[in-house]
């Protein structure tokens, strides 16, 4: 009966295919394959601060798990209380942050225990120097944090990428470029061709400067060269465009809108109704997004002398209430609620590219084409905190942010002629006021725009020149989320052999020769040169005695002609002749038989003399 039943199960079998009965595979085995093939090959950053084992050896406890590689744990971490961390990273134990240890001895693990409610000796003294501390071990090993082991780049532009927007979730990308077109992408309709699902030309022959979402993600701004903003919907069709000023009013208050290209622009981050827009006229522009017509406010930056400067760039603090310009005589203006305006003289000598408020509003970022970056503590505004140099410039659009918890600061770098770095990526800590890591992005192309999205945890940074631009997108699938893992690993669809399109038949009436508009003479010129049989020269004619059968037209081009003068049939006597004789010959006959005006002064008409021949007096 057993051998039965297992030749019945085998014959059934037979009917499976092989596959039936396996285990599936795991669904992160293809995942990981794509983000292997978009691994980062490190273009020779130079990181000034220590390594990760390093700062772990030191603070006595080894991190294992991601984002780092494990490492060894000494002998003395167990009787010192300090512990091994299993886990992704976390604040560190209370060992390192100065709380002391425990009573029994025994290390921190899971998450961070909240501060004791019951000890009425911790003072808030305490506590400051305990975030301190912990921003500091945060710095030293900040650069350990930025998300570098994976990257992938969004191309599809021609030129430079100058403007850069994601929303708030982190599923859609706005990229523009100095091709005059903004392209959009899509995290969750991608796939590992990257490509973009529209592309967008706000105004023709016109580089596009800024791109901004609003607070709800459902429009978005679009700055380009010239004098009119336009505001498009999530999806990129056009929602309205604000109205160009009067050129010819020299009062930029009693203008309309702007009269000159456009700088930057920027949505107010808690108003949904609210945009900001900076001009070359010199002016920074309020706009009410419901009317496009009008505009809400007009401010005019403090200028040493009554003349246009232009503004450079804008931006909003946190709260939308304050508003940094920065302006084309190397000054840096704020505009509070109160309508009092601030200026920073002389902090730049060139063009300032790019403002950023911190969230606290106490830190201002400006960065400029004069190769610095240099923070400011608005409450002493005198002289700077730190000055970055070395940090070259080329693009109006560079620009300075901050990291997600704000511990980092970092921006781009241009290529020089002959500088041997290419594009990077400089982070600087905040607190110490240091450079922390260099990255590169492109050994070819300068790197403009930069952004640190907090949702999804990933950097991007665009790039390009002349010929060629792009996002690059560096991520790490340990501590990213969504975003560019998202399309990574989804492939395209294969096409099948089943597959079938029907291709449609298109009927055009105008290509009937019955609709066909009569082409233009010049078509038609152009047409017969192409013919080789009616643009066939007329051949000249020939010279001389003749050649290939062709007589000469020196003695009569037709052969009869040629014939008849050879054989003496006809006699031309006309080069023998006195021409004065041949003329006086018909003298007589005209005098005798007059035909036209002769008759009529036939009786008051003088006799005519003619002169005698020349031959005649000399024979005499």
């Amino acid at each position: 009966m057993a051998d039965g039943a297992e030749m019945d199960e085998e014959a059934m079998r037979a009917f499976f295919p092989l596959s039936f009965g396996k285990a599936p595979a795991r669904p992160g085995s293809a995942a990981s394959s794509a983000h292997s093939s978009t691994l980062r090959n490190p273009q020779n950053p130079s990181n000034p601060k220590p390594s990760a084992s390093t700062a772990a050896d030191d603070d006595g406890a080894a991190m294992i798990g991601p984002p780092r590689p494990p490492a060894p744990a000494g002998e003395d971490d167990d009787e010192d209380g300090g512990g091994v961390m299993i886990g992704p990273p976390r604040p560190p134990p209370p060992s390192a942050r100065g709380e002391g240890d425990d009573d029994d001895g025994d290390g921190m693990i899971g998450p961070p225990r909240p501060p004791p409610a019951d000890d009425e000796d911790v003072d808030d003294d305490d506590d400051e120097e305990d975030d301190d501390e912990e921003m500091e071990d945060d710095g030293e090993g900040g650069f350990n944090r930025i998300p570098l082991s994976n990257e992938i780049v969004l191309r599809g532009h021609t030129k430079v990428v100058s403007a850069l927007a994601v929303d708030h979730t982190g599923s859609r990308v706005l990229s523009g470029s100095y091709d005059y077109t903004v392209r959009m992408y899509d995290f969750q309709g991608m796939n590992s061709k990257l490509q973009s699902f529209r592309q967008l030309e706000p105004f023709e022959g016109h580089q596009v400067r800024s791109l901004s979402w609003s607070p709800t993600s459902d429009r978005f701004l679009c700055v380009t060269g010239s004098a009119q903003a336009k505001i498009y919907d999530r999806d990129g069709l056009t929602l309205g465009e604000f109205v160009k000023g009067d050129m010819y009013i020299r009062d930029l208050k009693n203008t309309k809108g702007h009269i000159s290209g456009l700088t930057g622009g920027e949505w107010n981050p808690k108003s949904k109704e609210t945009i900001l827009t900076s001009s070359e006229d010199g002016s920074i522009r309020l706009w009410d997004v419901s009317d496009f017509k009008s505009q809400k406010q007009v401010i005019k930056p403090k200028l040493v002398r009554p003349m246009r400067i232009p503004v450079t760039s804008c931006a909003w603090d946190h709260e939308g209430k304050r508003i940094v310009g920065g302006i084309g005589d190397g000054s840096i203006q704020l505009d509070g609620v109160a309508d009092q305006i601030s200026m920073l003289k002389n902090t730049h000598t060139e063009d300032i590219t790019g403002v950023k408020f911190s969230t606290d509003g106490q830190i201002l970022l400006s960065r400029s084409m004069d190769s610095t970056l240099k923070i400011w503590d608005l409450r002493r505004m005198k002289t700077p905190l730190k000055v970055f140099e070395d940090l070259p410039n080329h693009y109006a659009e560079t620009n300075a942010a901050f990291s997600p918890d704000e511990q980092l600061i970092f921006t781009g770098t241009s290529i020089e002629k002959d500088g041997d770095n290419g594009g990077l990526l400089c982070f600087f800590d905040r607190k110490k006021l240091e450079l922390v890591s260099r990255v590169g992005i492109s050994p070819q192309y300068s790197v403009i725009r930069c952004l640190w999205h907090p949702r999804i945890n990933q950097v991007f940074a665009t790039v390009g020149d002349k010929k060629e631009g792009g996002s690059h997108i560096l991520y790490d699938p340990s501590i990213s989320q969504r975003g560019a893992l998202v399309c990574v690993g989804r492939a395209p669809r294969k096409k099948s052999v089943d597959d079938f399109e029907v291709q449609p038949v298109i009927h055009n009436p105008h290509a009937l020769p019955l609709f066909r508009d009569q082409p233009s003479r010049k078509r038609q010129r152009e047409k017969i040169l192409k013919d080789p049989l009616k643009s066939h020269k007329p051949e000249a004619p020939v010279n001389g005695p003749g050649y290939g059968g062709r007589v000469g037209t020196t003695k009569g081009s037709l052969l009869t002609q040629y014939l008849l003068k050879e054989g003496g049939l006809i006699k031309e006597t006309w080069m023998n002749e006195d021409p004065r004789e041949a003329i006086l010959k018909y003298a007589d006959a005209a005098e005798k038989d007059p035909k036209f005006i002769a008759p009529a002064y036939s009786q008051t008409q003088p006799k005519p003399v003619f002169a005698e021949s020349d031959s005649d007096n000399e024979e005499k």
